[in-house]
C-alpha cells in the first residue's frame, strides 16, 4: 500500500518526478566537493567517496540502509556546523528517532520549511534525504560566502554561421533541389552541342574537305584489363555514393518512425495477444476452481464454525464476569488493605501494653510512691498533734484569762466615807 501510495504521488506531480533524486543527488555531490568534503568528512571518518547517485531510492541500486542512515547522519551533522549552528556529531548506535528530530529541528532554525513526516529519513536513501542535504549545503555554501554566477557565453561571430550552415548535413529537400539543378544543366548542355553540330554542317564542304577526316578508320578497342577495373571501380564507388544524413526534426522521419513503430506494435500484439487469451482463460479457471474449492471448505467448516462463533460469545460472556468480578476485588483489597492498617495499630498497641504489663519498674515506682506517701502522711500527722496541742493551750490561756477577768469585774468597791 506504501509503494502504491508513494507512486500515486509522484504521477500526481509529473512524469519527471520519479527521476527528481537522481537530479538533486549529482546537484548535491557537487556542492559537497565545493565545500571539501573529502577532507573534512571522508578522512576523518575513514570512509568512501559518495557515488552520483549514493542516497537515491531505486529498485535498480543496490541499498544498504544501516550505512545510507549513518553517513546521511555524519554529512548532515557537518553541513549544520559548517552552517554556524553548533550541533553534536551522532554515534552509529544513537537512536535513529532522536537523531532525525534532531537535524529536522535545526533545519527548521535555519528556516527552511519541513512538510514530510521523520519516517521519510529512517530508511538513508531517497527523495526527502536527498533535499535535506541539499537545503544543510546550500545553507553551508551560503556561510562560507560561496554564491553560483551565470555562466558567460562567448560572443558568436555571424560569419562563423554561414560556414557552419554550408558545412551542416544535407537534407532531403536540397539534395532533391541539387539534382533537379544537375538534370537543368545536362539538358543545357546537350543542347548546346547539338547547336553546335549542326552549325559544324552548315560550312562548306571545302573546308571539310582540307580538315583531315575525324572518323576513326577502325572499331575502337580498349587495352585495360577487365579485372583492373573492376577493381578501380570498387575502389571509386564508396566516394561517388552520395550519403544523405537524416535529419531528426523532418517530418518525414517522425512518419516513418511513426509508422515502424504502428507495424512493431501490432505485430507485438498479435503475438501477445493469444499469450494474454491463454492467460486470461487459465486465470478463470484457477478462480473457477478457487471458488467451488471455498464453497466446499465452508460447506464442511460450517458446524465448525458454529463452535466457534459459541466459544466466541462464552468467552465474552466470561471476560465481562472477569471484569466485573475484578472491579468487586478491587473495592474488597482496598477494604482489606484498611482492615490490615488498623490491625497494625491494634497489634502495636497490645504489644506496648504486654510489655508495660510485664516490665517490673512501675511497681517498684508506685511501691516507693506508696512509701514515701506514708512517710509524708506521719508528718502531717506529727504536725497536726502540734497545731492541735498548741491549739489547746491557747484555748486554755484565753480561757484562763477570760475566767481572771470575769473574778476582777465582780470584786465590790471599798466605802468612802471615813476616809473623806
Amino acid at each position: 500500500m506504501a509503494e502504491e501510495g508513494r507512486r500515486g504521488e509522484e504521477e500526481d506531480r509529473g512524469p519527471g518526478a520519479a527521476h527528481r533524486g537522481f537530479v538533486l543527488m549529482e546537484e548535491l555531490v557537487e556542492k559537497l566537493k565545493l565545500l571539501n568534503y573529502e577532507e573534512e568528512v571522508l578522512v576523518k571518518h575513514n570512509m568512501k567517496s559518495l557515488s552520483r547517485h549514493y542516497f537515491v531510492s531505486s529498485p535498480y541500486l543496490a541499498s544498504n540502509p544501516g550505512e545510507q542512515f549513518y553517513m546521511f547522519t555524519i554529512i548532515a551533522a557537518w553541513l549544520i556546523n559548517v552552517a554556524g549552528r553548533p550541533f553534536t556529531e551522532p554515534q552509529e548506535y544513537d537512536e535513529p528517532n532522536a537523531t532525525v528530530s534532531n537535524i529536522l529541528a535545526e533545519l527548521r532554525a535555519l528556516g527552511v520549511q519541513v512538510d514530510f513526516p521523520p519516517s521519510r529519513l529512517k530508511s538513508g536513501s531517497g527523495e526527502h534525504v536527498c533535499l535535506v542535504l541539499d537545503h544543510l549545503a546550500e545553507e553551508a555554501l551560503k556561510r562560507r560566502g560561496f554564491t553560483f554566477t551565470r555562466p558567460k557565453y562567448p560572443a558568436e561571430k555571424p560569419e562563423e554561421d554561414g560556414v557552419m550552415d554550408d558545412d551542416a548535413e544535407l537534407t532531403l529537400s536540397r539534395v532533391e533541389e541539387e539534382m533537379i539543378e544537375e538534370a537543368d544543366h545536362e539538358e543545357e548542355e546537350e543542347e548546346e552541342e547539338n547547336m553546335m553540330d549542326l552549325e559544324a554542317l552548315k560550312l562548306p564542304s571545302s573546308h571539310a574537305q582540307s580538315e583531315p577526316s575525324s572518323k576513326p578508320d577502325r572499331i575502337l578497342e580498349s587495352t585495360v584489363d577487365a579485372a583492373e577495373w573492376r577493381l578501380e571501380v570498387e575502389r571509386v564507388l564508396p566516394q561517388l555514393r552520395v550519403t544523405i544524413r537524416t535529419d531528426n526534426k523532418d517530418w518525414r522521419i517522425h512518419l516513418d518512425q511513426m509508422h515502424q513503430h504502428r507495424d512493431g506494435i501490432t505485430s507485438s500484439l498479435r503475438d501477445t495477444r493469444s499469450y494474454l487469451d491463454k492467460l486470461q482463460e487459465d486465470m478463470g479457471k484457477t478462480l473457477e476452481k478457487v471458488g467451488s474449492r471455498e464453497k466446499y471448505i465452508n460447506k464442511q467448516l460450517e458446524q465448525l464454525i458454529q463452535e466457534y462463533r459459541s466459544a466466541q460469545a462464552k468467552l465474552s460472556q466470561a471476560k465481562e464476569r472477569y471484569k466485573q468480578a475484578s472491579g468487586g476485588e478491587t473495592e474488597r483489597s482496598r477494604v482489606l488493605a484498611e482492615i490490615s492498617e488498623e490491625l497494625e495499630k491494634v497489634k502495636q498497641e497490645m504489644e506496648d501494653k504486654g510489655s508495660s504489663m510485664c516490665d517490673g519498674a512501675p511497681l517498684v515506682k508506685i511501691k516507693q510512691s506508696l512509701t514515701k506517701l506514708k512517710q509524708e502522711m506521719v508528718q502531717m500527722d506529727v504536725r497536726i498533734g502540734v497545731v492541735q496541742h498548741t491549739l489547746l493551750q491557747a484555748k486554755l490561756k484565753e480561757k484562763s484569762n477570760m475566767t481572771r477577768d470575769m473574778h476582777a469585774t465582780n470584786i465590790p468597791e471599798p466605802a468612802a466615807g471615813p476616809l473623806a
